[in-house]
């Protein structure tokens, strides 16, 4: 299965570049997947660049996740992150994102110096 990057997720969220949306949306249509590196960078760039709050945020990972035509890379760690980030939005979804890639390779507790997210389960403040 071909691999899509950032800039095409956030084509397909902002629809801001009718080419290049264009051009996404053919491409998606036969199925992409998505790494978690990708959803974690469209997430930071939809927050830093394009003033997405939490919620919007929220609402944009569900509908990245059940799109038909999108296939996530450890998609049931996204859905994981997603749950604690709905919960706990000041922590960012990146943040949620690592302490479920750390569970998932059996890798806990993750250290932070992050006071919030050291309350996190799964996670340990330093």
């Amino acid at each position: 299965m071909r691999a899509v990057d950032t800039n095409v997720l956030v084509r397909l969220i902002t629809r801001d570049d009718p080419q290049q949306v264009a051009a996404a949306d053919v491409f998606v249509s036969k199925g992409a997947w998505v790494s978690v590196l990708a959803i974690a960078e469209a997430i930071w760039v939809l927050e830093s660049v394009y003033d997405f709050d939490e919620p919007r945020q929220v609402k944009v990972i569900e509908m990245l996740l059940n799109h038909k035509d999108l296939t996530f890379q450890d998609a049931d760690m996204v859905a994981a992150a997603l749950v604690t980030f709905r919960a706990k939005p000041a922590l960012g979804f990146s943040d949620c994102l690592m302490v479920e890639l750390a569970r998932k390779s059996g890798h806990l507790p993750l250290s932070t110096f992050d006071r919030s997210l050291g309350k996190v389960a799964g996670a340990q403040k330093l």
